[in-house]
């Protein structure tokens, strides 16, 4: 074990700015400025690679292990842009800065972005809609306690600015906390009283409550595009891009283990990967160019372009093998 300090996320400053506002909205004193010490927590260190990072994941080996953040073309499948981080660095957290990089270095013109499970956060939503770009984000299941109502059975009334329970009671607006979500408390002189109690609460106190992050109204929207026509065509074609090219980084250039220690090195690692697949993608669009163009094909005036994407990559893939065999 070590103790490391906690980096800040970048939005962070973003959302101290809309607590401070949502606190003032609701009459709120602002909060007391935090200890200027930094944050620090303990985490497992590799004896054999200290950059890598260790992985808990539901359905995932537990281990050392470093990821790849890739971003895919909807259109022609090629990859944009990977990003390697130790595997205890959780997805939602360089993607925003990635996806800017990308719009500012290559001037993509990004009108909609389709995402799993694991980018569903508030954050990136509120980022999303930000950028005006329209996000498609997978299901995430709600953690949730066997025996006690759902978050969904509390109606959220966006006018009054409250929550009804299952016993039609109101939980009422109490505080907007550091963490950035509001919290809402029901009457304990209610509860105690009440026949469901023991399906919604188990608090000494007798009193529920539920959150609400200050960012959840984006949250919600960019949800619902996944129940729409086009964002389900979206993250249909998201299994098509991305999830193909990693099943082929996997299945033929080496993508289940890290050839070797070192976070630069296994950022080497997929970036000749993802140098070898966009060859073999670019390479095979090029055969396929047809005068007109059509569905997923290049026309004529992408031609050019491809060939010099070709080019370039050809020889970045023949310039960092000859670096590794002079090693």
């Amino acid at each position: 074990m070590q103790r490391v300090e906690v980096k800040p996320v970048e939005y962070l400053a973003q959302l101290d700015e809309a607590i401070g506002e949502d606190r003032a909205a609701h009459g709120k004193r602002e909060l007391k400025a935090k200890a200027s010490e930094p944050e620090t927590k303990d985490i497992k260190v590799s004896r054999t690679d200290s950059d890598s990072g260790y992985m808990v994941r539901d359905g995932k080996p537990k281990g050392f292990f470093y990821l790849d953040h890739r971003t895919v073309d909807g259109r022609y499948a090629i990859i944009t842009d990977t990003h390697v981080t130790p595997a205890n660095v959780h997805d939602s957290i360089p993607y925003l800065g990635r996806l800017d990089r990308q719009r500012e270095r290559f001037g993509f013109n990004v009108r909609a972005v389709g995402l799993d499970a694991g980018y569903a956060s508030a954050a990136i939503a509120k980022g999303l809609e930000d950028r005006n770009i329209y996000g498609v984000t997978g299901y995430r299941r709600p953690n949730h306690v066997e025996g006690l109502f759902h978050k969904r059975q509390f109606h959220y009334d966006r006018e009054r600015d409250v929550y009804v329970c299952p016993n039609q009671q109101l939980l009422i607006y109490r505080t907007t906390n550091r963490e950035g979500y509001r919290q809402y408390h029901s009457d304990q002189r209610q509860c105690r009283e009440c026949a469901l109690r023991q399906q919604c609460t188990r608090s000494r106190n007798a009193t529920k409550i539920v959150t609400r992050h200050v960012w959840q109204a984006s949250r919600d929207r960019v949800d619902a595009h996944r129940l729409e026509p086009h964002g389900k065509r979206i993250y249909k074609r998201r299994k098509e891009t991305v999830e193909r090219s990693f099943a082929d980084a996997k299945q033929l250039h080496g993508h289940r283990y890290a050839r070797m220690r070192g976070l630069v090195r296994a950022a080497e690692q997929c970036l000749l990967a993802a140098a070898a697949q966009n060859i073999k993608k670019i390479a095979l669009l090029l055969s396929r160019v047809r005068p007109d163009g059509g569905p997923n094909r290049p026309d004529s005036a992408t031609k050019t372009q491809l060939q010099q994407q070709l080019r370039l990559l050809t020889q970045t893939f023949c310039w960092i093998q000859a670096l590794n065999l002079n090693r």
